[in-house]
Protein backbone atom coordinates (compact mmCIF):
# COMPACT_ATOMS: atom_id res chain seq x y z
CA UNK A 1 0.00 0.00 0.00
CA UNK A 2 1.16 3.60 -0.99
CA UNK A 3 1.27 5.80 1.94
CA UNK A 4 2.46 8.82 0.40
CA UNK A 5 -0.04 11.28 -0.13
CA UNK A 6 -0.34 13.54 -3.67
CA UNK A 7 -1.91 17.17 -2.88
CA UNK A 8 -4.87 17.80 -5.45
CA UNK A 9 -5.05 20.33 -7.47
CA UNK A 10 -9.34 20.81 -7.01
CA UNK A 11 -10.93 21.38 -3.62
CA UNK A 12 -14.31 20.97 -2.61
CA UNK A 13 -15.98 24.43 -2.15
CA UNK A 14 -17.40 22.94 1.25
CA UNK A 15 -13.62 22.84 1.78
CA UNK A 16 -12.76 26.38 1.63
CA UNK A 17 -16.03 27.32 3.23
CA UNK A 18 -14.55 28.22 7.14
CA UNK A 19 -11.03 28.14 6.20
CA UNK A 20 -8.92 31.06 8.46
CA UNK A 21 -7.96 34.15 6.31
CA UNK A 22 -4.52 35.64 7.78
CA UNK A 23 -2.80 38.57 7.16
CA UNK A 24 1.09 38.54 6.18
CA UNK A 25 1.90 39.26 9.83
CA UNK A 26 0.25 36.13 11.08
CA UNK A 27 -2.69 37.99 12.40
CA UNK A 28 -6.00 36.04 11.62
CA UNK A 29 -8.57 38.40 9.93
CA UNK A 30 -11.30 36.62 9.07
CA UNK A 31 -12.72 33.33 7.71
CA UNK A 32 -13.91 32.39 4.08
CA UNK A 33 -18.04 32.47 4.35
CA UNK A 34 -18.13 31.85 0.36
CA UNK A 35 -17.39 31.42 -3.12
CA UNK A 36 -18.04 33.10 -5.86
CA UNK A 37 -18.17 31.48 -9.46
CA UNK A 38 -18.30 33.28 -12.70
CA UNK A 39 -21.00 31.23 -14.27
CA UNK A 40 -19.54 30.58 -17.64
CA UNK A 41 -16.20 30.39 -17.43
CA UNK A 42 -16.32 28.64 -14.01
CA UNK A 43 -13.66 30.46 -12.58
CA UNK A 44 -13.96 31.52 -8.87
CA UNK A 45 -14.07 35.16 -8.86
CA UNK A 46 -14.18 36.36 -5.49
CA UNK A 47 -14.28 35.10 -1.85
CA UNK A 48 -16.32 36.57 1.08
CA UNK A 49 -14.82 36.61 3.89
CA UNK A 50 -16.46 36.97 7.44
CA UNK A 51 -15.02 39.43 9.99
CA UNK A 52 -15.92 40.16 13.38
CA UNK A 53 -19.52 39.74 14.99
CA UNK A 54 -20.67 37.52 17.47
CA UNK A 55 -22.88 34.39 15.90
CA UNK A 56 -23.38 36.33 13.44
CA UNK A 57 -24.54 39.45 14.57
CA UNK A 58 -22.49 43.08 13.36
CA UNK A 59 -20.41 40.76 11.13
CA UNK A 60 -19.04 42.62 8.04
CA UNK A 61 -18.41 41.11 4.51
CA UNK A 62 -15.36 41.74 2.91
CA UNK A 63 -15.58 40.49 -0.76
CA UNK A 64 -11.87 39.21 -1.52
CA UNK A 65 -10.64 39.17 -5.01
CA UNK A 66 -9.44 35.12 -5.58
CA UNK A 67 -6.41 36.64 -7.44
CA UNK A 68 -5.30 38.39 -3.68
CA UNK A 69 -5.49 35.12 -1.62
CA UNK A 70 -2.63 33.10 -1.53
CA UNK A 71 -3.24 29.53 0.33
CA UNK A 72 -0.34 28.40 3.21
CA UNK A 73 -0.10 25.07 4.09
CA UNK A 74 1.90 25.93 7.11
CA UNK A 75 -1.18 28.44 8.45
CA UNK A 76 -3.96 26.22 7.05
CA UNK A 77 -5.37 28.89 5.60
CA UNK A 78 -5.09 31.74 3.22
CA UNK A 79 -3.21 34.74 3.50
CA UNK A 80 -4.13 38.39 2.08
CA UNK A 81 -1.60 41.26 2.00
CA UNK A 82 -3.70 43.39 3.85
CA UNK A 83 -2.83 44.78 7.92
CA UNK A 84 -5.84 45.27 9.94
CA UNK A 85 -5.96 48.70 9.03
CA UNK A 86 -6.35 48.64 5.26
CA UNK A 87 -8.86 45.96 5.73
CA UNK A 88 -11.04 48.43 8.18
CA UNK A 89 -10.83 50.72 5.30
CA UNK A 90 -11.70 48.06 2.63
CA UNK A 91 -15.09 47.81 1.07
CA UNK A 92 -17.60 45.89 3.27
CA UNK A 93 -21.31 44.81 3.17
CA UNK A 94 -23.75 43.38 5.04
CA UNK A 95 -25.26 39.80 4.56
CA UNK A 96 -27.86 41.30 2.90
CA UNK A 97 -25.98 43.81 0.30
CA UNK A 98 -23.74 40.95 -0.79
CA UNK A 99 -26.24 38.50 -1.55
CA UNK A 100 -28.19 41.16 -3.41
CA UNK A 101 -28.32 40.72 -6.92
CA UNK A 102 -26.72 44.25 -7.77
CA UNK A 103 -23.55 44.06 -8.48
CA UNK A 104 -22.50 47.60 -8.60
CA UNK A 105 -20.26 47.18 -5.39
CA UNK A 106 -17.98 44.87 -8.00
CA UNK A 107 -16.19 48.49 -9.12
CA UNK A 108 -14.85 49.59 -5.26
CA UNK A 109 -13.49 46.30 -4.13
CA UNK A 110 -11.95 45.36 -7.17
CA UNK A 111 -10.16 48.74 -7.42
CA UNK A 112 -9.50 48.95 -4.30
CA UNK A 113 -7.60 46.13 -4.50
CA UNK A 114 -5.95 46.79 -7.94
CA UNK A 115 -6.91 43.71 -9.26
CA UNK A 116 -8.70 43.27 -12.86
CA UNK A 117 -11.87 43.12 -12.65
CA UNK A 118 -13.14 39.45 -14.07
CA UNK A 119 -16.20 40.98 -16.02
CA UNK A 120 -13.90 42.65 -18.74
Amino acid sequence: MNTTTKSSPVISAKRVTGTPVYNISGDRLGEIDDLMIEKRSGEVVYAIMSFGGFLGIGEKYHPLPWQVLQYDTASNGYVVQLDKESLKKAPYFSRDEISDSDLAWRERVFGYYSTPPYWT
